[in-house]
């Protein structure tokens, strides 16, 4: 039996989750909402951090019923992400293992999604579409690794709609992202856009700076919410795409997606639809495991301690670039 603390801090939530054998006794997040039009800076976002950290962490061993003395091991987030708001989080880790006297593991910020994905989904070994604002790859599990297909070539999909959330002056509140996925709903008249596949890679800047070049021109002829239906069903059909294509070359017959991204039900209807007529399963989960949270940190870190893993205290470091592919999958032998 293991219990796990997971710290997660890499963009604009606050995240700390507790664990124990696979079991989510505890999930508190808090998220740094900036005002229409604006973006979140790194500075700016681990103050956040530093002023939230303490009440979350309070809230999570609460909400648990574990005390400090019956954690195994304290994970936190180790990248990729934003540098600051990544200290923030691996400083207060750091400080929580030397005071509870603990071990400290560093988890890949990607790699816990996925495995927080199977774990709540009871996927098997699912080609994994990994969408998020910083983040957008198709992965599949292979000797060890967990090994990239293909990807954004510039910025991320979610990072895309957040940027064009910005164009229309929507609110950052709950997210850009969900605000999009609303007014897409209402959206009737479709516009062509540019379709950026490259390959297994996607390319989703150009879309961007098109929409943001003429959109004068745009919202005479369209609504705002035309707009944001256009951009969805062309970056969504993108991605159905290169999935499905690696789906193809890993003969697999399950589609797991996992990221903040992953939360839209248009996304996910689009995916079903490509799944049914390939005879595959498709899973996802919602907003309390999808948008970044503590317990997938906490979840993944367990399995790697479970498995061996150890960390020396000088190495509980962070670091921006951090490779899905880079971590070797101790816990996992099919």
């Amino acid at each position: 039996m293991v219990i796990a603390i997971g710290f997660e801090g890499s963009a604009n939530k606050i995240g700390i989750g507790i664990v124990k054998d696979g079991e989510v006794l505890s999930n508190c997040r808090r998220t740094y909402i900036t005002p229409a039009g604006e973006g979140f800076l790194p500075r700016e976002t681990a103050e956040h951090h530093r002023q939230k950290i303490h009440e979350v962490l309070k809230e999570a061993l609460e909400q648990s019923g574990i005390t400090p003395d019956k954690i195994d091991v304290v994970c936190y987030t180790k990248g990729p992400g934003m540098g600051a708001p990544l200290m923030v989080c691996a400083i207060v880790a750091r400080t929580c293992a030397k005071l509870w006297n603990k071990p400290i593991l560093g988890v890949n910020h990607c790699i816990g999604h996925i495995e927080m994905g199977r774990l709540i989904t009871k996927a098997n070994n699912p080609t994994v579409l990994y969408v998020s604002g910083g983040n957008t790859q198709v992965i599949a599990y292979s000797r060890n690794r967990y090994r990239i297909f293909g990807e954004t070539i510039d910025i991320a999909m979610g990072n895309c709609l957040d940027r064009f959330a910005r164009v229309l002056k929507l609110s950052n509140a709950p997210s850009p992202g969900y605000n999009i996925e609303q007014a897409a709903k209402k959206g009737k008249k479709f516009y062509q856009l540019p379709y950026c596949v490259k390959g297994m890679d996607v390319s989703f800047s150009g879309i961007l700076s098109y929409m943001e070049d003429k959109i004068d021109d745009l919202l005479k002829t369209h609504t705002p919410e035309d707009l944001c239906y256009s951009l969805q069903e062309t970056t969504f059909a993108m991605l159905v795409e290169i999935t499905e294509r690696a789906m193809a070359h890993c003969g697999s017959d399950e589609v797991l997606i996992v990221g903040g991204v992953g939360c839209n039900e248009r996304l996910q209807e689009m995916m079903g639809v490509m799944c049914a007529e390939r005879g595959a399963k498709l899973f996802a989960t919602d907003e309390r495991f999808c948008i970044d949270n503590g317990v997938m940190i906490a979840h993944a870190g367990a399995l790697a301690f479970q498995s061996g893993a150890k960390m020396d205290f000088k190495e509980s470091t962070i670091t921006q670039r951090f490779r899905t592919d880079d971590v070797y999958v101790t816990w996992r032998d099919d």
